[in-house]
């Protein structure tokens, strides 16, 4: 016959258990993790939730000051644009060296590269001063560039253009004057087989050699005088 303890005994028992329990002694320097994080949690500082932020809002500030700093050194370098690449004078020696220019042409090319005018005129004076630049050596290329296709009219047109002397320009256009007729006829003999045989012919012909800048005497005389009656 197995023995059962009573509901009193059992309270008993528990209590006596509870009391043994309560009086035993913690080993030294034995700690729950337990209890070592809710001491942490009781040391820490209250957070103040008003003051709560994303660690990404923190971080803005931050980003705005490095703006600030970006910003502030771009204005700096608009007030003063730092040059980079060659000078000047480098650059409108390479100009040079591909082909004769104008010094007008030349300025204008400088110009992009220049912070003043002034300076681009220094340098335009000293390559004349050391032979680099020559508006008459440039005006001379040109004029022996176009004359195996173009008519004096619209060789003169594009001197004047480069700001050539009006003196230089005269000369030049009396010399291409003088062989006027030679000229247009090469042109046109490359372009035509015969003389116009009707009105359409001889206003095609006409319009294409006075579009090369050639005289209209000249073209009178190499596509004929046609009778519009």
């Amino acid at each position: 016959m197995s023995w059962k303890p009573t509901l009193a005994s059992a309270d008993r028992l528990r209590a006596k258990l509870d009391d043994e329990f309560e009086t035993v002694a913690k080993p030294q320097g034995l700690r729950r993790t337990s209890d070592a994080r809710r001491e942490q949690e009781a040391a820490a500082p209250t957070v103040d939730t008003g003051e709560w932020q994303r660690s990404s809002k923190q971080r803005a500030p931050a980003r705005g000051r490095r703006a600030a700093s970006v910003d502030g050194q771009a204005g700096a370098d608009d007030g003063k644009p730092e040059r980079k690449g060659p000078s000047l004078k480098m650059r409108a020696v390479g100009y040079l060296s591909r082909r004769e220019h104008a010094r007008e042409e030349l300025a204008r090319k400088l110009s992009a590269y220049a912070d003043d005018a002034a300076e681009v005129e220094a340098v335009l004076d000293t390559l004349e001063k050391e032979g680099w630049l020559s508006t008459e050596r440039f005006a001379q290329s040109l004029v022996h560039r176009r004359a195996s296709r173009q008519g004096a009219a619209r060789i003169v047109q594009e001197l004047r253009q480069h700001g050539v002397d009006d003196v230089q320009v005269a000369e030049l256009r009396d010399q291409l004057r003088a062989t006027e007729y030679d000229r247009a006829l090469e042109v046109w003999k490359k372009r035509f087989d015969a003389k116009p045989a009707d009105r359409a012919a001889y206003a095609k012909q006409a319009r294409f050699l006075a579009s090369r800048g050639f005289a209209h005497d000249v073209i009178r005389r190499i596509v004929g005088d046609h009778d519009e009656e």
